[in-house]
């Protein structure tokens, strides 16, 4: 295989089907197809909707991305696809797409952890990636953060969300609000015109009695009630509910959690870099608050192009890329669709 492998990567966990082609370190396509709209009259993401809307999205979406590369798939050098962890329905259908692909192509197959492949986007921008760093990860289903020593063989889970991950409580407020779905985008426009201390809404896993065991775990369910308690008060006392104001307030609770939590991890395993990565970081307060913060702290802050936060393909093949010029086998056969994959496990069913 030629020293920067031409990597296929195929990203189906959710609703996005992405499919991303680099050559080493440079980014030659990221192709996603979403599904989203067929999922927003049901207010969330549906499975079996999801399942098959990626069925009907792969081959053109893998002939679009193909085409941007301006590269055959003869031309490809390695196959890699999420194993995990995501909708296992959804997993399953780029699993099959993905063997199917290298078993016909004759190429090396590579399973790969969809979370790492958040942290691995960052090697698509061009700029020298230092280790170890700290990683925040939040989208729609996850909320992590995470010690990278190395990206290909030392990914350290620090915490995790215990019950709605952030994009989910965005999602769920919006619905609160009466806001379409995804309620990310919707919050932050009613956000906009609103003050974030209006109301004092709680930051949940951050009381003393927490720090000792969840230090670097995130919970938002307690506030997701606070805020429909807040609301239903207001309601029916014939109040009106500055729908600006709570959406404000909410997502700096949200903010406030996540940027705390992510530089206290920096300062207490004295890592001066903050990577983001996740849909949600399209939420431009939190953008805004990681950097002011950081910066006061000394600490630097990484964070991909929109385009490559998000689920893609691009993500997975650029980690792919990385195990393959770090000299680690290709995966084997064996391995399937993991919907709960640690995050520890960088690779899956690698070769011996």
């Amino acid at each position: 295989m030629s020293r920067e492998p031409l990597v296929l990567g195929i990203e189906t966990s959710c609703d996005e089907t992405g499919i991303g082609i680099v050559r080493g370190r440079s980014l030659l396509s990221n192709t996603i197809a979403s599904s989203m709209d067929e999922h927003a009259r049901y207010g969330g993401v549906v499975p079996e909707v999801a399942a098959r809307a990626h069925l009907e999205a792969l081959q053109p979406t893998i002939e679009a991305a193909l085409a941007e590369a301006e590269v055959e798939l003869a031309d490809i050098d390695a196959v890699a696809v999420t194993s995990g962890p995501g909708l296992a329905g959804a997993l399953m259908v780029g699993v099959g797409a993905a063997k199917a692909l290298a078993v016909s192509l004759g190429t090396p197959l590579y399973a790969v952890n969809h979370l790492v492949g958040h942290i691995a986007a960052d090697v698509l921008t061009g700029d020298e990636v230092e280790y170890p760093t700290v990683a925040l990860l939040v989208s729609g289903g996850h909320t992590s953060l995470l010690l990278v020593r190395d990206l290909v063989s030392d990914v350290e889970l620090l915490g995790e969300t215990m019950d709605d991950a952030a994009g989910e409580a965005f999602d769920k407020i919006a619905r609160i609000l009466g806001l379409p779905y995804p309620g990310g985008p919707e919050i932050d426009r009613a956000a906009a015109s609103g003050d974030p201390n209006a109301i004092r809404f709680p930051r949940g896993m951050s009381r003393a009695s927490d720090m000792a065991e969840h230090r670097y775990d995130f919970s938002f369910s307690g506030l997701k009630t606070a805020v429909a308690r807040w609301v239903e008060q207001r309601e029916a006392a014939g109040e009106d509910v500055s729908v600006p104001d709570v959406a404000a307030s909410f997502r700096e609770a949200v903010v406030d959690v996540l940027v705390t939590k992510a530089l206290d991890a920096c300062a207490r395993h004295d890592v001066p870099r903050l990577l983001l990565g996740g849909g949600v970081i399209a939420n431009r307060r939190l953008r805004e608050v990681a950097l002011e913060r950081a910066a006061a702290a000394g600490v630097s802050v990484r964070i991909p192009p929109l385009s490559l936060c998000t689920d893609n393909g691009a993500m997975i093949a650029a980690l792919a890329s990385e195990l393959i010029m770090s000299g680690r086998p290709a995966s084997t056969l064996e391995f399937g669709a993991d919907s709960t994959l640690p995050v520890t496990e960088i690779q899956v069913a690698a070769a011996v």
